[in-house]
């Protein structure tokens, strides 16, 4: 026998949210951000962006954003306070999901260090940021890729071991003096919204050298990276992993 459930406004915010004039199902963002603000600025354009262009006429993104104060957390991050750290998020990922949201997204790669934890706060799924890069540059048809972000990001294996066991490529980073000077920018420039024609230099010295060493292309691991470099810099392939990440979250909303 058949059966009639009328959906509530609960069942609704379990599993999406329906557009009853067009019959478009749109699942509820939940974006984790503020580290820094400037990269989540650019995630809540993009998804609005991208929703509008995929439903057209005044379609916007339906998002939840908890914001937190980068402060806190850069400090847990270089006193190696991981468990601090992922306790924080974690919270910010249940209140999230109280609010309605029906995925979380974490606005920033370094902090996908915790993203376990972050999980198991949760009932709702968590997008990875590392694996919907991985995703792109297999698309792309490449294999040897090389990766900048903060020094937790470049060397550690929760974001670089990933993209290495999960997906087989090959991932090239920057030396140790490079190292320096691609994690001391990102925190001392473009995490305050500075934006300096010398430091997009070194950074593009950087990737030429990793380019020669046999990089198709280059992940720009950290959601900050690609406010400096675009393009245009350079001849090989960027993979914007804010840019990425945030139309990941459009494709997962609609799906």
């Amino acid at each position: 026998m058949g059966f009639i459930h009328f959906f509530t406004q609960y069942d609704i915010g379990l599993f999406g949210h329906i557009d009853e004039k067009r019959g478009i199902w749109m699942k509820t963002i939940g974006m984790i951000g503020g580290m820094s603000w400037e990269s989540t600025l650019e995630y809540y354009r993009i998804v609005n962006q991208e929703v509008k262009a995929r439903l057209g006429g005044l379609h916007s993104a339906k998002c939840l954003l908890y914001s937190v104060d980068f402060e806190e957390i850069e400090r847990l991050q270089h006193e190696n306070r991981w468990e601090e750290a992922g306790e924080m998020l974690g919270c910010a990922a249940q209140s999230l999901e109280k609010g309605g949201a029906d995925f979380i997204l974490i606005c920033t790669n370094t902090m996908h260090k915790v993203a376990k934890e972050v999980e198991e706060s949760v009932a709702i799924p968590l997008l990875n940021i590392a694996d919907a890069t991985a995703e792109k540059i297999i698309a792309a048809g490449m294999q040897k890729i090389a990766l900048l972000g903060t020094r937790f990001t470049m060397e550690e294996d929760f974001y670089k071991g990933r993209l290495i066991d999960a997906f087989a490529l090959d991932v090239l980073v920057p030396n140790e003096p490079e190292m320096d000077v691609i994690h001391r920018v990102i925190y001392g420039e473009l995490c305050l919204g500075k934006i300096d024609s010398d430091s997009r230099q070194q950074y593009i010295d950087v990737i030429d050298r990793l380019v020669e060493e046999g990089a198709e292309g280059v992940i720009l691991g950290c959601t900050e990276i690609g406010l400096l470099v675009k393009q245009e810099d350079t001849r090989v392939p960027l993979f914007d992993t804010t840019e990425i990440h945030a139309r990941a979250a459009v494709e997962y909303a609609l799906r």
